[in-house]
């Protein structure tokens, strides 16, 4: 048993790819703005928080679209901390088990990094989201985590990559207005789509007719990425959960590219999507 990406990481794929990337459409999006060629903080940590940022300024915009554990709030009155808490539940799920393995305080450092990231994305919000994203290994893989210190307290992100996540995270919510509405985010694929090989996985965003994926790397999806949206895909088919039936699309967009890659799963061979279910996911 093992998540999606640790099954990617083994798998032999045919060369390109058993979805290249080069048969999606490409949309490029133009803003007119260049981003800051060096960051001071990981591409990983980097990724994760224009993640939560945009999930979190959606969520104080459009409280009503999303299917979220909170309950008797209205869009009218969810506060910042409401929403980010909802937003960064990993990170502070992370931050529990930190606690649980023996690192004094993490609970209450959590709460306050929290507690302190604002919907106007300010600097001190966007440091603060930086710091909180570091605790998402522990939730992700704690006896790795275990073996190292914790580093929320040495990530001081730059002025330069300050500026590089709030054009990315602005370049998200524009994105989602004119690609959007979202239906569901943080999607997971109960009660029918995982499978003893593939046993934990979560998505990005559903829209009404598309699976998307975020990615904020320099360069075009890679094999891995295209093979991971598109097990994304299958799995929401087999999961039988009703905000699958309608999706007909896949994609990807890179907020840090502003480019959208997508292909309409119909026109993929149905004979590789027979290979992915019974050699890849096992049903």
């Amino acid at each position: 048993m093992a998540s999606v990406t640790k099954i990617i990481s083994n798998t032999s794929q045919p060369r390109g790819g058993y979805l290249p990337v080069s048969i999606m459409e490409h949309i490029q999006l133009e803003d007119n703005i260049f981003l800051n060629p060096k960051e001071n903080v990981s591409p990983q940590l980097v990724g994760l928080v224009v993640d939560y940022l945009s999930r979190f300024i959606m969520i104080c915009k459009h409280w009503n679209e999303f299917s979220t554990s909170l309950t008797g709030i209205t869009i009218q009155d969810i506060s910042d901390k409401e929403a980010a808490w909802s937003a960064f539940s990993i990170s502070l799920q992370g931050a529990r088990l930190a606690e649980q393995f023996g690192h004094n305080n993490t609970i209450a450092i959590s709460t306050n990094l929290v507690s302190c990231i604002k919907r106007e994305l300010d600097d001190d919000s966007i440091i603060n989201a930086c710091k909180l994203v570091s605790f998402d290994a522990w939730y992700r893989n704690k006896l790795v985590a275990a073996r190292y210190p914790l580093t929320y307290d040495t990530i001081s992100p730059d002025k330069e990559t300050i500026e590089n996540i709030r054009v990315m995270v602005n370049r998200s919510i524009n994105f989602f207005n004119d690609y959007g509405p979202i239906t569901a985010e943080g999607f997971t694929f109960e009660p029918d789509g995982y499978t003893d090989t593939v046993s934990t996985g979560d998505g990005d965003y559903l829209t009404k007719d598309t699976l998307w994926d975020f990615k904020v790397s320099k360069s075009k999806p890679s094999k891995d990425d295209t093979l991971q949206i598109l097990m994304y895909y299958i799995m929401g088919k087999h999961s039988g959960k009703e905000e699958f039936e309608t999706i007909e699309n896949i994609g990807i967009f890179n907020p840090r590219l502003n480019t959208i890659y997508k292909i309409n799963a119909a026109s993929i061979d149905k004979g590789l999507i027979k290979e992915i279910e019974d050699n890849v996911i096992c049903y």
